[in-house]
């Protein structure tokens, strides 16, 4: 067992540590980005949509009551000729509260579909955050670890070679028979 290892990727240890360094500060900010888009997407639907098509709904209802109002008096007071624009003013406006309403339907359901369809995707990335933000600062120190273990066990001299560091083949053949050969 008096057989040295032949470490020779190092570096490469530390190359990919320096990768998943650059991965991690990529990484993060993009799935931090993608559930404050996801957030921002349900609150915008959920508050400013919802309130707004119900402002929406209020006014256009309001709308119609004038117009219906004006209608009314119109056809006591027998105008034949004002009457038919106001006819049609109330159908645009029954048309807007239609409107209004089937929005709020629709907002409703797709606030109910946006969360059935983000929901898995959110555990998925909330998993993988947990893992950037534990696990892999952990592998980075693993990874330091191993690194500096290697450069201490490539540092330590052959016993009885005498010489400090690994040997170096390449600069002098060894005759068998040798110290430095083990076979």
């Amino acid at each position: 067992m008096a057989e040295r290892a032949q470490v020779t990727s190092v570096e490469a240890i530390a190359a990919f540590r320096a990768h998943l360094i650059v991965y991690l500060s990529k990484a993060r900010p993009a799935l931090e980005e993608v559930s404050s888009e996801v957030i921002r997407t349900r609150i915008w639907m959920e508050n400013d949509q919802r309130r707004f098509w119900q402002n929406e709904l209020r006014t256009r209802s309001k709308k119609l009551e004038r117009v219906q109002a004006e209608l009314f008096s119109a056809s006591l007071s027998k105008l034949q000729q004002a009457s038919a624009a106001q006819q049609m003013a109330v159908r645009k406006a029954r048309d807007a509260v239609h409107e209004a309403e089937g929005k709020l339907a629709m907002l409703k359901k797709w606030d109910r579909e946006l969360e059935n369809h983000t929901d898995p995707f959110m555990k998925q990335i909330n998993q993988l955050q947990h893992s950037l933000v534990t696990d892999m600062p952990r592998a980075i120190a693993y990874l330091d670890q191993v690194i500096r273990t290697l450069d201490a066990y490539t540092g330590i001299p052959m016993p009885g070679s005498g010489r400090s560091g690994p040997p170096d083949t390449a600069a002098e053949p060894k005759e068998p028979g040798t110290e430095g050969d083990l076979s």
